[in-house]
């Protein structure tokens, strides 16, 4: 998550100095979506069989890969390939087969009644490595700038760094042990996509996810920097601030999502946090200057995230044991086609960047996504 938050704040920047128009850009990164959705597909829905750690691992050569390519050319095919092929996060937020099959091996350790806060936890230290990260990339953009490198050369560098990340990371999974395989016997049912007796209930949550991502591909954390640069021209370094302070607050609220969800359940709190959140997202680009703009988006994160480890624990409660990592990988896989479409539009949506569209497109979506989830849940046994 530092890796991702490090390389949200200059991708777009990055690729407009590579000679990329919006349109372009907004192409590689549907590409690059669509990429993390098969390669997500085809490790998950294998991992409790094939082995979490192995797959863990060959998502780190896929990280590395990447960023290996997104550093050295420019050419638009072979950043196509690279995006399709390798795990790049341009939103800032999770891609590729770590959080499902993580998250499927701390369940195997946690009873139901623990599984929400554990989960919170394990979100909030993604938040703020993906804080730290974006502060890390705006601030280390422009010091290498202040040193004397270009603008290109100093978001070059943050690309290496985030292929440095993914080799940490190898060397760190290579050291876990048994107790994150999947030990349930094998199912006696037919397996689809590593699913079983879940299927249909996986199935519906993930149209459901996927409208929601598709909202929220309008306004990923790459974007979002881009917006706040081209509507008031703000830095590196204030965008990696707000990115900073946004990721946080998110992870912040994680924690309080825990205790409410004690209270009043998992579906509850998915749905009546996240549509103040969205109000809040619509408000953005209405407010009078940048200052307001940024606070009602500070204000939005701390209500956002508040669904994330309700949603996860959720789909981990509904499943059997071996269907975890599958279940995980494909409501995350639906979560992509949704972000992966998103940008197809973007360029468009940023024509006009006074208008603030993506931001109004997103909330109004994602608002609508809030209500069919409450009316599912109300009709779906949990």
């Amino acid at each position: 998550m530092f890796a991702y938050g490090m390389l949200a704040v200059i991708l777009a920047l990055y690729l407009e100095r590579l000679g990329f128009a919006k349109s372009a850009i907004g192409l590689l990164f549907a590409f690059t979506m669509f990429g993390d959705i098969l390669m997500s597909l085809f490790l998950t829905t294998r991992a409790d069989r094939f082995g979490r750690k192995r797959t863990l691992i060959i998502g780190c050569f896929l990280m590395v890969g990447a960023s290996a390519a997104f550093a050295s050319t420019a050419q638009f095919g072979l950043l196509v390939l690279a995006a399709t092929i390798g795990v790049l996060s341009p939103s800032g937020n999770e891609v590729g087969p770590f959080l499902p099959v993580e998250q499927a091996a701390l369940s195997e350790e946690l009873s139901s009644d623990k599984r929400v806060g554990v989960i919170a936890w394990y979100n909030l230290v993604g938040y703020f490595a993906a804080a730290f990260g974006a502060l890390t990339g705006g601030l280390g953009a422009q010091s290498l700038q202040h040193a004397g490198l270009s603008e290109l050369a100093s978001f070059r560098w943050i690309v290496v760094g985030h292929g440095l990340v993914g080799i940490a990371m190898a060397i760190l999974y290579s050291g876990l042990s048994a107790s994150a395989e999947n030990h349930a016997p094998k199912p006696q049912a037919a397996v689809w996509l590593g699913l079983h007796k879940s299927k249909r209930i996986v199935l519906k949550l993930s149209a459901l996810f996927s409208i929601d991502a598709f909202a929220g591909g309008f306004v990923m954390q790459s974007l979002i920097a881009y917006w706040f640069h081209i509507r008031y021209g703000s830095s590196e370094a204030q965008l990696g601030g707000i990115l900073f302070f946004g990721n946080l607050f998110a992870g912040i609220s994680s924690l309080l999502a825990a205790r409410i969800a004690k209270r009043f359940g998992l579906v509850n709190t998915m749905v009546w946090t996240h549509i103040p959140s969205n109000v809040l997202l619509i408000l953005v680009p209405l407010m009078p200057n940048v200052n307001l703009a940024i606070t009602v988006l500070l204000i939005r994160f701390c209500l956002s995230q508040m669904d994330v480890p309700t949603r996860q624990a959720y789909v981990m409660s509904v499943v059997a044991p071996d269907e975890r990592s599958a279940a995980g990988g494909v409501t995350n896989i639906a979560r992509s086609i949704g972000v992966s479409v998103a940008p197809l539009f973007t360029g468009l949506a940023f024509a006009a960047p006074t208008l603030g569209i993506p931001f109004l497109v997103a909330g109004s979506l994602k608002i609508g996504y809030d209500l069919a989830l409450w009316r599912m849940a109300s009709k779906e046994p949990n």
